[in-house]
């Protein structure tokens, strides 16, 4: 098994803790992982993205060119990499803050309101988790401990304050239904 995931969006959307919490989610799996970020010289408002690759085997090259799965949280993203994700694949879009939908037929597409879902519940700035707790559902590999565990992992201590926003930020990406 080899899974490649581009998450893409504006610097300061968390894209690039998002792509961490999923690639320590691996390494506690025991899976090769590799965890790629990409940000302009702005960081936040400039263009951000990261690469995740989980696999069974060992990770030759750790850019993402053709993604499995695409978490886009804003329209340049949608636009850039729609064309990349691998036939048979799965796009997740910010519903919240991208208009349009996605042209192609030959890929899933989940629409979340990850923004306003995470203003309704105090804050914006965890959307990302709420699309997290999302793919991780959808893929079928949510498991509560191992989340939990990734999330202790990947909270720093200075914001320690934040790790059960984050929490409720996944499951309520868990849970939601279009």
């Amino acid at each position: 098994m080899k899974r490649e995931f581009l998450f893409s969006g504006f610097g300061g959307q968390g894209l690039l803790f998002s792509g961490k919490v999923l690639a320590y989610k691996g390494l506690i799996e025991d899976k090769n992982v590799s965890w790629l970020p990409s940000y302009g010289p702005e960081m936040r408002g400039g263009t951000a993205s990261c690469g995740v690759i989980i696999s069974d085997e060992p990770v030759g090259a750790p850019i993402v060119l053709h993604p499995d799965v695409l978490v886009a949280m804003n329209l340049p993203s949608l636009d850039r990499y729609e064309p990349a994700v691998k036939p048979g694949g799965l796009i997740l879009v910010d519903s919240s803050l991208i208009g349009r939908k996605v042209e192609r037929t030959d890929v899933s597409v989940l629409y979340v309101p990850a923004t306003r879902l995470a203003d309704e519940n105090g804050t914006s700035t965890l959307a990302n988790m709420v699309l997290v707790g999302r793919l991780l559902a959808e893929l079928g590999e949510y498991n509560e401990e191992t989340v939990d565990t990734a999330l202790q992992k990947c909270v720093s201590a200075r914001h320690q304050d934040l790790l059960e926003l984050n929490r409720k930020m996944m499951e309520i990406g868990k849970n939601y239904e279009e």
